[in-house]
């Protein structure tokens, strides 16, 4: 894979067990969005002046990401016995970037689990990795990280 050597757009997600963020698609009447690009800024293209900001593709595919990643959280920790902390919480960032001339995606997706012995979080969040579409369609395509919060 090539490696993003200049970011141009982050979308970033906070999902905690309360948050409702599922995306579905606008035949059903429930998403209605207008999306912002983020253009080229290192050439320019476009041009954002007094223009209502909007979800990138970016967000959006940080949180559909995230909502799946966490639903999966909640399915391996219950497998494994583990009653996960009420402040359990999934923050998934997705950059759109620039590797020569070409553009990339790479992604963070960290698990926060307060509390939770270490060895066992690790555990969870490579479960959820492996259960989780999102996570399976990305592997082997674009550099994700994950990392684990236990403090």
């Amino acid at each position: 894979m090539s490696k993003i050597t200049q970011v141009l757009v982050t979308g970033k997600t906070h999902t905690t067990g309360a948050d409702s963020a599922i995306f579905s698609g606008n035949h059903e009447g429930k998403l209605n969005l207008h999306l912002t690009s983020p253009g080229n800024p290192a050439a320019r293209t476009y041009q954002f002046d007094a223009v209502v900001a909007h979800p990138t593709a970016e967000q959006l595919f940080a949180g559909a990401w995230s909502a799946c990643y966490s639903g999966a959280v909640g399915i391996v920790a219950k497998q494994l016995n583990v009653v996960l902390p009420a402040d359990t919480a999934v923050e998934i960032e997705v950059d759109l970037g620039m590797g020569g001339n070409e553009y990339f995606l790479q992604a963070r997706l960290t698990l926060i689990v307060p509390g939770v012995d270490r060895e066992l979080a690790i555990k969870i969040a490579h479960g959820a990795d492996a259960m989780c579409p999102y996570s399976k369609a990305t592997k082997g395509n674009i550099d994700v990280t994950l990392n684990i919060v236990t403090a």
